[in-house]
């Protein structure tokens, strides 16, 4: 009976100390994003943030503890996988309108309503009512509603190098010989957050080439958790397809999955013809993120997209705005 209590105390003790730490984070833990539309600084309300915390907490105790943990999870992705069954069950509708109050999403542009969702993935995975976007003039348009970071050359990016820790290009494209083409391309970065819309589309005229799939983990691609695991965006599972063009040469789109992302699913058959803005697949339930890799001195990013960045802070834009100029 004493073992009983002592074990509870320490239960008790241990939660509370758990708890006490994840408050001192979230005092920390705090995004801010530029609204492309207005020119505003915004503070990001993160969905599931206490989850985030609790896998990448400052504390060291906590890091060591939570560290074999989360790379079990994201290494046998069955959570994930079990998770997003849950979200593809017709009882899971019940949370999408208060999802939509809380986070303010903005139904006008989709075809399907607050009541007409079959689950919380079917709401997850929307489709844009017929003209609900107009495609920018410019050569390359942003492929997704989601907060970007652009580099015009990609060794500016903090993420190749970060207090010893390197992003290696060779790592994330699993090819010396590609990775040597793009070294000193342009590169953008674009994370979906679990409000956003989550289909994802072409960024210029272009043929396909079948995407090409880098097994990985799951890892969350949340910014607190890149900065504190900054190897995640080459571990993670994700697909690669090169796209064919006349403006740019080749380019490299990649689909990045993350926590709760297990599937990716492809809506345009590989090897046809595509025009900018049209939809090349979706992301089912979880946060998610693109690349798209450009040749070096083949385009040039609009520049508030680059200004935004070199101040370290993301800028949400829409599908379909403007990314950038062939040069």
């Amino acid at each position: 009976m004493k073992k009983a209590y002592l074990f509870l105390a320490m239960f008790f003790l241990s939660a509370g100390y758990l708890f006490s730490e994840i408050q001192k984070d979230k005092l920390r833990m705090k995004i801010e994003y530029i609204d492309r539309k207005t020119s505003e600084k915004k503070v990001e309300e993160v969905y599931g943030g206490s989850f985030i915390l609790f896998f990448y907490p400052n504390n060291p105790v906590l890091k060591s503890i939570n560290s074999f943990l989360f790379s079990w999870i994201s290494k046998y992705p069955y959570l994930s996988k079990f998770y997003g069954y849950l979200q593809a069950k017709e009882s899971s509708k019940k949370k999408v309108i208060p999802f939509i109050k809380k986070f303010s999403v903005n139904m006008d542009d989709f075809e399907k309503q607050e009541g007409d969702f079959t689950s919380f993935n079917d709401f997850f995975i929307r489709k844009l009512k017929k003209g609900a976007r107009k495609i920018a003039t410019s050569d390359a348009v942003l492929p997704a509603d989601a907060r970007y970071l652009a580099y015009q050359n990609i060794k500016d990016c903090p993420y190749f190098s970060i207090k010893g820790k390197t992003f290696c290009i060779e790592s994330f494209l699993q090819s010396n010989s590609l990775a040597k083409e793009y070294e000193n391309g342009s590169l953008v970065l674009a994370r979906l957050c679990p409000v956003d819309y989550h289909r994802f589309h072409f960024p210029v005229d272009c043929q396909s080439t079948k995407p090409e799939l880098v097994n990985g983990s799951l890892y969350s691609v949340n910014p607190i958790a890149l900065k504190r695991k900054i190897g995640i965006l080459c571990e993670n599972k994700r697909y690669i397809t090169k796209l064919q063009t006349k403006e740019f040469g080749q380019v490299l789109f990649v689909e990045i999955g993350a926590t709760n992302v297990g599937t990716v699913t492809q809506t345009h058959k590989p090897g046809t013809s595509a025009n900018k803005g049209d939809e090349k697949g979706y992301f089912s339930f979880g946060g998610s993120a693109l690349a798209i890799i450009f040749k070096e001195n083949t385009i040039k990013l609009d520049q508030d997209l680059v200004d935004a960045t070199n101040q370290g802070i993301e800028i949400l834009g829409q599908m379909g705005t403007s990314l950038g100029q062939a040069t």
